[in-house]
């Protein structure tokens, strides 16, 4: 394997990528054949840790294996997840296995042993503060390296052409609830954190799961299953007006490629915030196996007469909640169809909320005079994931997995991590390091002649004789 020259202080590094999810893991991978290229990547956790409160068992990555760090763009790279396997020598029980999406824990594991093996790599570094030094026409970008318990250690600065922003997201709370989470007492939390507490929640005399995404699936599944018949004493609600299937069509899935990635980022302003909203069931609904299975375990539960002590009801948001007596929650419901309200007293909460992109604001504070918003304050962003700033500025900042708004659902899915990571190494080196491909759909999304964008058909290569065919 190749690696990057060897960094001197007075030299500014050509990229500095800001934290080590599999955004940037994916880039990482992407950049380590690149000789030239002197990348290096900071993360203020100790090391690769990818959603590990939801790391249940059984539960799968909902995209295929290809989709991994590297292969739809470089399927011959020796950070896929095929030679994860082989290097674990598990690539034969994987064969046999005949499984295309891979457990989660396995995504994370495979992750894990690419961090721990990559270069150029520096997890316990929190990034405080990117700056434009005009004089030197670089980024400074401050850093605090912390100990193994989080504690500062020592300050540090490196000098950078380039940056990439890959923080991620953060899990998030509604305002009314967010009280309740910070306090002491009754167990309240984000689904991010479930593993940790599960013992504690499953303990609980009654249990309410609110968010009808697929955490929240997955959990309420957990509960059900570790619950007895007839007791389970189970609330799952919802804001969603149903408990609705992941869109899995082979043309819906078209949405997640390059090609109306491209047409997302040409549409007009209001007309991609309405299709945000609008593409929910896209990228935040629950897959169907995972809906078959906790219908499955209800119905068994119906078996030997009655119902299984449980409500699941949509169209649900948490209007306000407080604690009663320090002992539980109550909550206070508003169905928004019916236009009704309610309380619900509960013993435990989780909240299966989603996440929101970590704020930029400050470690960009730093570039707040230079960058360029939309017109709901939003930073603009170019179709080659570049943050728009001002012209004086001769480096970049690019973006990962913080641009749905302006690229679309495909922005934190995983099928596009690779190709977004090559788009930026070929924009960032200015050569085409990985050829994109010309089409990647057969629908074609706008009023255009998809004809130009039809790769010629290849003709295969004529191999040369090794020998003039004599014995």
């Amino acid at each position: 394997m190749t690696h990057p020259p060897r960094h001197t202080p007075d030299t500014p590094r050509d990229l500095v990528g800001i934290g080590i999810g599999p955004c940037n893991l994916s880039l990482a991978a992407l950049a380590h054949p690149l000789a030239a290229l002197d990348a290096v990547f900071y993360e203020r956790r100790p090391r690769f840790d990818w959603h590990p409160g939801l790391l249940l068992d059984g539960a799968t990555v909902q995209v295929p294996f290809l989709a991994d760090l590297v292969t739809l763009t470089d399927p011959t790279s020796p950070w896929s997840f095929l030679a994860y396997l082989k290097a674990h020598d598990r690539l034969y029980p994987f064969y046999f296995a005949e499984r295309f999406h891979t457990q989660r824990t396995e995504y994370d594991a495979y992750c894990r042993w690419v961090s721990q093996n990559l270069p150029g790599l520096h997890f316990g570094h929190q990034v405080d503060a990117v700056r434009w030094n005009p004089e030197r026409d670089v980024f400074e970008v401050d850093f605090t390296r912390l100990d193994a318990d989080g504690e500062a250690e020592a300050l540090g600065r490196t000098h950078t052409r380039n940056v990439v922003l890959g923080v991620g997201t953060a899990p998030w709370v509604p305002d009314p609830l967010t009280p309740l989470v910070e306090a002491p007492g009754v167990p309240v939390l984000h689904a991010a954190d479930y593993l940790d507490h599960r013992d504690t929640v499953l303990a609980a005399g009654h249990v309410t799961v609110v968010g009808s995404g697929q955490s929240g699936a997955e959990i309420f599944l957990d509960l059900l299953r570790h619950r007895p018949a007839g007791r389970e004493r189970l609330h799952w609600i919802g804001r969603t007006e149903a408990f609705a299937p992941m869109e899995y069509s082979k043309l819906g899935l078209e949405h997640f490629t390059p090609d109306y990635t491209r047409y997302f980022h040409a549409l007009a302003e209001p007309v991609r915030d309405r299709l945000v909203t609008a593409q929910w069931q896209l990228h935040k609904a629950v897959d169907a196996g995972t809906l078959a299975a906790i219908h499955d375990e209800l119905y068994r539960r119906t078996l030997h007469g009655g119902w299984p002590d449980t409500v699941l009801t949509p169209g649900v948001r948490v209007r306000t909640a407080g604690r009663v007596a320090t002992t539980q929650v109550e909550l206070h419901l508003e169905h928004e169809q019916q236009g009704s309200r309610t309380r619900l007293t509960t013993d435990a909460v989780v909240l299966a909320t989603g996440y929101r992109p970590c704020p930029l604001d400050r470690v960009l504070a730093g570039l707040d005079p230079y960058l360029r918003r939309d017109n709901s304050e939003r930073p603009r962003i170019t179709e080659d994931h570049r943050l728009v700033l001002d012209p004086c500025v001769t480096g970049s900042v690019y973006v990962q997995n913080a641009e749905l708004h302006t690229h679309g659902v495909g922005a934190p899915d995983l099928g596009l991590t690779a190709w977004r990571s090559a788009g930026i190494l070929n924009s960032l080196t200015g050569k085409e390091q990985y050829p994109q491909p010309a089409r990647t759909a057969f629908t074609t999304f706008g009023l255009q002649d998809p004809a130009h964008r039809v790769p010629h058909t290849r003709q295969a290569h004529r191999l040369t004789p090794l020998t003039d065919g004599r014995p």
